[in-house]
């Protein structure tokens, strides 16, 4: 395995951000990134690990957020000794500096991606930064987050969908946002399993509609998208956050090669109405 480059997001494969949701313990997610990035190799997909130290924005003051920043960047650095790419993500600005030193990508959380001084920080410190949009902000409007980061000088951006809130506790997905975001100029990953998240839906936890992860993972990557964000768990109705809206851990195989060929078809379809390329005249 190598470190995850910026023009991984440009190739004409789709980019994997994937793992659990919150660090349970070091062994779980040793055993998670071991598994999914066994599979991601196997449909040819660029893996990056993706993991929380800390869940700040959990909806219940009692509920499970992690092990916090210390022990979570240790158990991140022994992740990428291994050879893994990381992304994770900070939800202080001061978080930013500590959190680059053991990641390859800075994760903005959606609710978080309007702080003016978070952007900025993450973008000074080089490394690629993944902006999750809001769910109360428009497509068109995540551009000015991205402007944020890059006032640094770093262009390495990347943009996030995770669905817009649609009424009460319920998210829905406008596959025109897709192209608008990508209209910035930079890649665009479709994040299927918080579009799936029903905010505060259960009580003191969020619910979930897993049985869509999939049909709006195929819709974005026939729309067009440089990578797929999805939590994935071996247990998920004993996760300890978001188990509810997570693919389970025997669904991915399956999952991630209807998704290459999805992606494949459209690059060929692209292709074949190229002007000039080949085929009839």
């Amino acid at each position: 395995m190598s470190s995850i480059r910026f023009a991984d997001f440009g190739g004409p494969g789709l980019v994997l951000m994937a793992g659990p949701c919150v660090i349970e313990s070091e062994e779980h997610v040793h055993k998670l990134g071991a598994a999914i990035s066994k599979i991601a190799a196997a449909e040819g997909f660029t893996y990056v690990f993706k993991a929380s130290f800390d869940k700040a924005n959990r909806t219940s003051v009692g509920n499970f957020r992690g092990p916090g920043l210390q022990e979570g960047l240790r158990i991140l650095a022994d992740m990428k000794s291994e050879g893994y790419s990381v992304v994770t993500d900070i939800h202080e600005a001061s978080q930013a500096a500590p959190v680059a030193e053991v990641v390859d990508i800075l994760q903005i959380p959606a609710f978080l991606c309007r702080q003016t001084d978070l952007l900025v920080e993450a973008g000074k410190t080089g490394r690629i930064v993944n902006v999750k949009k809001g769910q109360f902000v428009a497509p068109h409007d995540i551009r000015h987050a991205a402007d944020k980061v890059a006032s640094t000088g770093n262009s390495q951006i990347v943009l996030t969908e995770r669905g817009s809130s649609f009424g009460y506790n319920n998210l829905v997905v406008d596959m025109r946002g897709l192209r608008i975001m990508a209209e910035t100029g930079y890649p665009v990953v479709f994040d299927a399993t918080h579009s799936v998240q029903i905010p505060s839906g259960a009580g003191g936890v969020s619910g979930g509609q897993p049985k869509f992860i999939e049909p709006l993972a195929s819709a974005a990557v026939a729309v067009g998208v440089n990578g797929i964000f999805v939590e994935v768990h071996d247990d998920p109705a004993n996760a300890l956050s978001d188990g509810a809206n997570a693919l389970h851990l025997d669904l991915l195989p399956g999952f991630l090669r209807r998704l290459r060929l999805l992606n494949e078809a459209r690059l060929a379809a692209e292709s074949s109405s190229t002007p000039g390329a080949g085929g009839a005249s």
